[in-house]
């Protein structure tokens, strides 16, 4: 019993082929016209996600994010944030990898259990990569109006980045450095 997890996509994957073949359903050229069109999917965004991944690259290289970080520096004493975890702040809603290096660091710097460890988990887990996500389901759509979509999501951001300083400092104890 304790293994059924490792059996779940296998049953999933071989009731839907098993269900499409008795519905009369040539599941191979319905597959191959979906991959088609998952692909011509990738190309349409793939400019968004290279322009996106190129800005990132250049604030970091630049030493632009640095200045914005130390700018920062304030608000973020001012919200409990350590400052520390304002370039993962930063990141997070832009990037997911630029975000997941930066909290590597952070982890082999500061060690997962302590509070500044802590505080980047619980911040990686509660955030979200909005930019990305915008670009992505925006750019699949053809969507161009993105209207409340990124004042909400930035919104949101800011307060799971509050939110995780929070929650650390009342289950996990600790407190800034």
């Amino acid at each position: 019993m304790e293994n059924v997890g490792n059996y779940i996509m296998p049953v999933l994957f071989c009731g839907i082929i098993g269900y499409g073949c008795a519905a009369g359903v040539d599941v191979f050229s319905v597959f191959v016209s979906g991959a088609g069109k998952g692909l011509g999917t990738a190309v349409k965004i793939l400019p968004s996600l290279v322009a996106l991944a190129t800005a990132v690259g250049m604030l970091r290289v630049s030493g632009a994010l640095d200045v914005i970080c130390y700018a920062l520096s304030p608000v973020a004493n001012t919200l409990g944030l350590p400052t520390q975890l304002i370039p993962l702040a930063l990141l997070r809603p832009v990037s997911g990898s630029s975000a997941m290096v930066i909290f590597q660091g952070i982890l082999e710097s500061y060690h997962p259990d302590s509070y500044i460890g802590r505080v980047a988990s619980v911040m990686m887990g509660s955030t979200e990569t909005t930019f990305y996500t915008i670009a992505l389901y925006y750019g699949a759509t053809k969507v161009r109006d993105i209207r409340h979509s990124l004042t909400t999501s930035l919104t949101a951001d800011i307060v799971g980045f509050i939110a995780s300083v929070a929650a650390v400092g009342l289950f996990l104890g600790g407190g800034p450095v």
